[in-house]
């Protein structure tokens, strides 16, 4: 895997307290190769996944390679349940370019991410990624961008609304939707979503879920609304609809200087939502919405984890680490660590995912989605048509 490259240049964010910063997703060893399109002109939505399309990142190879706590593995072929939902999703920050902000010629970079943290979901779902005039990651580097309304960030976020209107308009045809993003990708959702379906009725009933994690996503404290959303809640429920799964991971209380877990920090700016005063900042378990300590279900492409001897695409993992939100100095997080009996393992899944972090400041953040990914598609599934036998 490209790793050094992948952390040295991917998903950047935005602190209003701090330089900014970056972070990677995980990026495949084969991937459908990009869309050869010329840059287009400003009217028109490049869609880097799109049911139908040749190539389409988001309909890849899932099969997997699924090890136990114990080490056993077990061939997963993809699953097809049908697909009576359309999910809609925001790549991070991946680009780059030069230029403050991306324009809309496909990148390997975003068929790489899509791959990664959207893919997946198309067993559940058929996936709709639109390309969006993000900041670039030398952008976020500029702190003159970095407020909420800098011509960057209100030059990313209408070029991802002039995208979403066009899906609504031609594409959506009165479907379901499930909103997908991280990092950069998922800021901009909160600010899609506040505009476009908080104080829409009738788009709030069409909202299956919006899955934002990494967004430092705000309510109230103590409630379900009232930060970033005045009517859309955090899920609160397995098979709940209509809601919002958020949150931030870490391995255990987030230093001060934390980009993330606490109001108005990391990517605030980019959607802006950066008031503090009497906000939390959201956790919801995709592992158990509702529930307390839960195991999750991670999935890698399998170059993330180069575990010896599997030839599958991807990788998953069962009962190694588990997941719990807490509170605590004015920071909330989900606490990701390993499971007690496999804490010390001498068959530990090499190399950890857990090790995967940038910092304290960051947690782990760049494998947010990778940790909780058969978890999110699970929730999706949920929320869609129920449990199953």
């Amino acid at each position: 895997m490209r790793l050094g490259i992948v952390v040295a240049a991917l998903v950047a964010t935005a602190c209003t307290t701090a330089a900014p910063h970056h972070a990677a997703v995980p990026s495949p060893t084969t991937s459908p190769t990009p869309t050869a399109t010329p840059a287009p002109t400003a009217d028109a939505t490049v869609w880097l996944c799109r049911p139908g399309a040749t190539p389409d990142p988001c309909t890849s190879d899932r099969t997997a390679t699924v090890i136990d706590a114990s080490g056993a593995r077990r061939r997963v072929p993809p699953d097809s349940d049908g697909q009576p939902v359309d999910c809609f999703y925001v790549y991070p920050t991946v680009s780059r370019e030069t230029t403050a902000n991306a324009d809309l010629t496909v990148q390997p970079e975003e068929t790489d991410a899509a791959v990664a943290q959207a893919s997946r979901f198309s067993q559940v779902c058929r996936v709709w990624a639109p390309t969006y005039r993000q900041r670039t990651v030398q952008d976020l580097f500029n702190l003159g961008d970095g407020a909420a309304d800098s011509a960057p960030n209100r030059t990313a976020y209408a070029s991802l609304l002039a995208a979403w209107q066009d899906y609504l308009a031609h594409d959506n045809h009165g479907r379901r939707v499930v909103f997908i993003g991280h990092s950069q990708g998922a800021a901009m959702l909160v600010r899609l979503l506040r505009a476009q379906v908080d104080p829409n009725p009738a788009m709030r009933a069409r909202m299956v879920l919006a899955i934002l994690p990494g967004a430092n996503v705000t309510t109230q404290t103590g409630k379900l609304t009232g930060g970033s959303f005045a009517h859309v809640p955090l899920c609160s429920r397995l098979a709940e609809h209509g809601c919002v799964i958020a949150y931030s991971s870490f391995p255990s209380q987030p230093p001060p200087l934390a980009l993330f877990g606490r109001p108005g920090l990391g990517v605030s700016a980019l959607s802006g939502d950066t008031r503090r005063d009497g906000l939390t900042v959201a956790c919801v378990n995709p592992a158990g919405i509702g529930r307390g300590t839960e195991f999750l279900h991670p999935y890698a492409p399998t170059s993330l984890l180069a575990v010896r001897g599997v030839t599958t695409p991807w990788v998953g993992a069962t009962g190694r680490y588990t997941a719990t939100c807490r509170h605590g100095g004015g920071a909330t997080w989900l606490e990701v660590v390993p499971a007690p009996h496999t804490a010390g393992s001498s068959n530990p899944l090499p190399p950890s995912l857990l090790s995967h972090s940038l910092g304290p400041v960051w947690g782990y953040h760049i494998v947010d989605v990778t940790l909780a990914l058969g978890d999110l598609v699970t929730d999706v599934q949920l929320a869609t048509v129920g449990p199953t036998s």
